[in-house]
């Protein structure tokens, strides 16, 4: 079953490999850079979250696993629910899921996004860059997780996804931040290879 790893809005195909290592050796993976976003080189063919879901689908010609963090799990869920059949087993990280960040009590992480990532793509802080999406629709079996310390995307974010996506079921890490999966990489490793395993 082949593994695919999607980062946040920080791009690196380095992101994941922490916890990627860690999980078996017999696992096929694939880590994806978002091109434009973070340090990632620029594609004048990304403008915008379609190219990306683009991107993700055409490396699945057979089932896969989705690894998502942040809004690579913006990502995940579309791919999940354009492609059904193709998506085996799902694993959101502290992910916005295209939900109602700010009226769950989400900070705004455009501003920092932007000092870090001065040359990032515009469209990646423009606003309405991940609309709504009908969660309740996702058929994989999904795990969700989360740092209780985000204040990018808080557990309460975890916990509506969890109450709308059929079969999910959330972790949450004491201590994590929006950066849980590269902080705690064993536990977080842990629960991962439990839900695929």
């Amino acid at each position: 079953m082949k593994l695919l790893f999607l980062p946040g809005a920080g791009a690196s195909p380095d992101f994941w490999k922490p916890v990627g290592a860690r999980l078996p050796a017999d696992w096929p993976k694939h880590y994806f850079g978002w091109p434009g976003l973070g340090h990632q080189p620029h594609d004048p063919a990304i403008t915008g979250l379609d190219d990306l879901v683009r991107l993700v689908t055409a490396k699945m010609d057979e089932p896969i696993d989705l690894v998502a963090q942040s809004m690579g799990g913006v990502i995940a869920a579309r791919v999940a629910l354009a492609q059904p059949g193709l998506v085996r087993r799902l694993v959101l990280c502290v992910t916005s899921g295209g939900v109602d960040m700010a009226g769950l009590g989400a900070a705004d992480w455009r501003a920092d996004y932007r000092k870090s990532f001065p040359n990032a793509a515009a469209w990646i802080t423009s606003k309405g860059a991940s609309p709504g999406l009908p969660v309740e629709r996702i058929s994989a079996p999904t795990l969700l997780i989360w740092g209780d310390a985000d204040p990018i995307s808080p557990v309460a974010v975890g916990r509506h996804l969890e109450a709308r996506i059929p079969n999910a079921c959330l972790e949450v890490v004491a201590g994590g931040d929006h950066d849980v999966a590269a902080t705690h990489p064993d536990l977080v490793t842990a629960l991962i290879a439990r839900h695929l395993g």
